[in-house]
């Protein structure tokens, strides 16, 4: 019987508008993209339309470029491009950024989506069988793609307002050599700080170049991946969490939903789970090394390149502990927590390796799948030299 199927089927079946409106939502998958990029869009620009970025800017970080990227190579003896093609900087507006990293981010969110819309099923088991409570499933069911959608567009909108480049968050995107700048960011930034603007430029190149060379490479990009994928698929669902939350939203009140959409607790009800607690430390250790790392390479070489690196380092290092719980939003949802203490812990990883085994020991460290250091290693660096035959 039809009140008897499971709350995901079409409740509205034999209601002519309510049912094309049905299998309209049902047929975008578990995350509505329109509605992802419109508010993307909306979130990134403040609705107001945006200058594209001055052909002379391109010039600049194309010179800029080309002397991170030898310094960049011979720092870290990896390729530093990930297809054999030179590497592209361009300066882009928030709008495109948005749009780029919307993309770029799609097959995390549809994991993330995919596993929500599995264990909001799986949660239905003890459903009543009351006819309107299943109608109210079924409805929540149907649009939680739009609202997953939503959440999503606003959360890279977010961060298309403050990210400097294409790495702010070290997650890999593709294979593609072509790095973004986001030009309006990155001036107001300056502007902000009192920072020479070229020093700045080539500051974004080397940390972006540096994180590129690491996430690009074949067996940290898998490994990085999948563990980020394992995370977001395996959030539980609270029941009612989606009708509770949004139960007491006006909406009428544009400033309300959006407060909504971006509290974590909107996505369906989503909450960590035994199962993501028990992983995160393998995400962790390495997200933790890898920004170490990056830090260590661009002290390395920023140090003798730019002339105001001490001004420039305290500002940016200042720039990430004073980040707000919007900006930590999509660090939670993937697992990537980066705060000063992941910061320093890389950073005390790192040197621990080099004052004991030198940069040749380090060099080790991206060799293959085998060197990627355990969580134990990351806090015990002579641990990991052990292990991989370099005695301290």
């Amino acid at each position: 019987m039809a009140q008897g199927g499971p709350p995901g089927e079409n409740p509205f079946e034999g209601l002519p508008f309510l049912g094309d409106l049905a299998r309209m939502l049902a047929s975008q998958g578990p995350l509505s993209w329109d509605a992802g990029r419109q508010f993307a869009l909306q979130v990134a620009t403040g609705g107001a339309p945006e200058a594209n970025p001055d052909p002379v800017e391109r010039i600049r970080l194309e010179e800029l470029s080309r002397v991170a990227e030898l310094r960049v190579a011979d720092a870290t003896g990896l390729p530093v491009s990930a297809t054999g093609s030179p590497i592209t900087f361009i300066p882009v507006t928030r709008g495109e950024w948005a749009r780029r990293t919307l993309d770029a981010y799609r097959p995390y969110l549809e994991h993330l989506a995919s596993s929500l819309s599995l264990a909001a099923t799986a949660g239905d088991d003890d459903a009543t069988s009351d006819p309107t409570a299943q109608l109210l499933g079924g409805i929540f069911t149907m649009i939680g793609p739009m609202i997953l959608g939503m959440q999503s567009g606003a959360m890279v909108g977010h961060l298309a307002t403050r990210s400097l480049g294409q790495y702010d968050l070290p997650l890999p995107r593709g294979t593609s050599d072509q790095l973004m700048v986001v030009s309006p960011n990155v001036e107001a930034f300056g502007e902000e700080w009192s920072l020479p603007a070229e020093d700045l430029r080539l500051w974004i190149c080397l940390s972006e170049l540096t994180t590129h060379a690491v996430v690009t490479l074949p067996h940290v990009r898998a490994r990085l991946v999948g563990l980020v994928e394992e995370y977001v698929s395996g959030f539980r669902v609270e029941p009612g969490g989606l009708e509770s939350t949004l139960g007491e939203v006006d909406p009428t009140d544009p400033a309300a939903l959006q407060r909504a959409l971006s509290d974590p607790a909107a996505l369906l009800g989503a909450i960590q789970s035994s199962q993501q607690r028990a992983m995160l430390p393998r995400l962790e250790a390495l997200v933790d090394v890898i920004v170490g790392y990056v830090d260590h390479i661009v002290d390395t070489v920023g140090t003798t390149l730019i002339g105001s690196y001490g001004m420039l380092t305290e500002a940016l290092h200042r720039r990430r502990t004073e980040a707000t719980s919007s900006d930590r939003f999509v660090e939670h949802l993937f697992g990537l927590e980066l705060g000063r203490a992941q910061y320093e812990r890389g950073t005390a990883f790192v040197e621990g390796v080099v004052r004991r085994a030198g940069s040749e020991g380090l060099a080790r460290l991206w060799r293959s799948e085998r060197e990627l250091p355990t969580p134990a290693e990351v806090d015990a660096p002579g641990l990991w030299l052990a292990r991989i035959d370099l005695e301290p």
